[in-house]
C-alpha cells in the first residue's frame, strides 16, 4: 500500500516533528489538534523549523513553500477520513488513546493504517475500541525526539498486524530518510527496555549524592561515547514522561530498576519537568541547557 496522505493526531513535541518529516517527504499531511491555541503553537514550532533551515542554508524558499503547501491543520476527526495513514501522538494516558481511537475507528476507511507513537503502552490494548476489520492494519511507529533529527523507527507489530500492513510501514519510514528496526508488542520495546533503567539509575545516582549532575553526565558523555548525559537527555525527554514510563514498566515488569526515583518524583511533582518548563536537572532557556539546578 502506497502512502501518501497522513494523519497526525497531536501536534505537541512528537507530533509536530512526525508531521514536519512526512511533509518534507512530500506527503499531504493533516494534524488533528484539540484546540485552536495548541494546532497553532504547533504549526508555529514546524513552519519556525522550515525558516530557520532556509536561514542556515538547509533549506531553499521553494522547498519551504512545497512544505508549507503540504501541511494543513484541524481540530475535526473527520478531516483526517481519507488518510491512508494515521499515526496518533497524544499525551501517554490509556484513556486518551481509547478515546481517540475509538473516533478514528468511525471516521477512518477501511484500508487505512492506524498507528499509535507510544513509548511504553501496548499497542494491542487499543484494540477493544477497534472494529475487527481494522486489527491487521493496527501497529506501533515509535519515533524519537526530536523527530526530524533521530534516524530510528521501531515499528511494533502486534499478534494480529498483517505483513502487507508492516511492509507499507518500513516503505514509509524509508521514505521518511529513517531506518526502521521491528520491535515486539511488550511495555518498552527495544530502546525504552534498555534506556530508561539507565537514566533512572543516573537519577538514583544524583538522589545518593554519588557525584554532581554534570559530573555524571560528563561522565557518560566522555567514558562511554554517548553523545548526551543521562540526566541531561532526561530533561530533553520530560521528567514527567519519563516518570509516566517508568511507571508503565514498572507495572509490567515489576522488577525494582524500572521503578522511578524519588527524587524524580519530587521534581514531577515540584513542575521541574525540563527543558520544556525551563528547569529540571538544568535551568533551561528555550532549547539550550544552562547550569545545573539545585537538588
Amino acid at each position: 500500500m502506497d502512502i501518501h496522505r497522513v494523519g497526525v493526531v497531536g501536534c505537541g513535541l512528537m507530533g509536530s516533528g512526525i508531521a514536519q518529516c512526512a511533509a518534507e517527504s512530500g506527503c499531504e499531511v493533516w494534524v488533528k489538534e484539540a484546540d485552536e491555541a495548541l494546532l497553532t503553537r504547533g504549526l508555529a514550532r514546524v513552519h519556525g523549523a522550515w525558516d530557520r533551515a532556509v536561514a542556515k542554508g538547509k533549506a531553499t524558499d521553494a522547498q519551504r513553500d512545497t512544505w508549507t503547501g503540504n501541511l494543513r491543520g484541524t481540530l475535526a476527526f473527520p478531516d483526517l477520513a481519507t488518510c491512508d495513514l494515521v499515526v496518533e501522538a497524544i499525551p501517554e494516558r490509556l484513556d486518551l488513546k481509547l478515546q481517540t481511537f475509538a473516533e478514528l475507528d468511525r471516521v477512518l476507511g477501511a484500508s487505512a493504517l492506524l498507528c499509535t507513537n507510544t513509548s511504553s503502552l501496548s499497542v494491542a490494548q487499543l484494540s477493544p475500541v477497534l472494529a475487527p476489520h481494522r486489527l491487521p492494519r493496527l501497529a506501533g511507529l515509535h519515533f524519537f525526539n526530536p523527530v526530524p533529527a533521530m534516524p530510528l523507527v521501531e515499528v511494533i507489530r502486534t499478534l494480529a498486524t498483517e505483513e502487507n500492513t508492516l511492509a507499507s510501514l518500513r516503505t514509509f519510514v524509508q521514505q521518511l530518510g529513517k531506518t526502521a528496526v521491528m520491535a515486539p508488542d511488550a511495555p518498552g520495546f527495544i530502546v525504552n527496555r534498555l534506556l530508561v533503567p539507565y537514566l533512572l539509575d543516573a537519577m538514583r545516582c544524583a538522589e545518593q549524592r554519588l557525584a554532581s549532575v554534570e559530573d555524571i553526565d560528563t561522565g557518560m558523555k566522555l567514558g562511554c561515547g554517548h553523545p548526551m548525559g543521562p540526566l541531561h537527555l532526561s530533561d530533553f525527554i520530560g521528567l514527567d514522561t519519563m516518570q509516566s514510563v517508568a511507571e508503565v514498566l514498572f507495572e509490567a515488569f515489576g522488577e525494582p530498576r524500572f521503578k522511578a526515583p524519588a527524587l524524580l518524583r519530587q521534581l514531577v511533582a515540584s513542575g521541574r519537568l525540563g527543558r520544556k518548563t525551563g528547569s529540571g536537572f538544568y535551568r533551561w532557556e528555550g532549547e539550550k541547557r544552562q547550569e545545573a539546578m539545585p537538588l
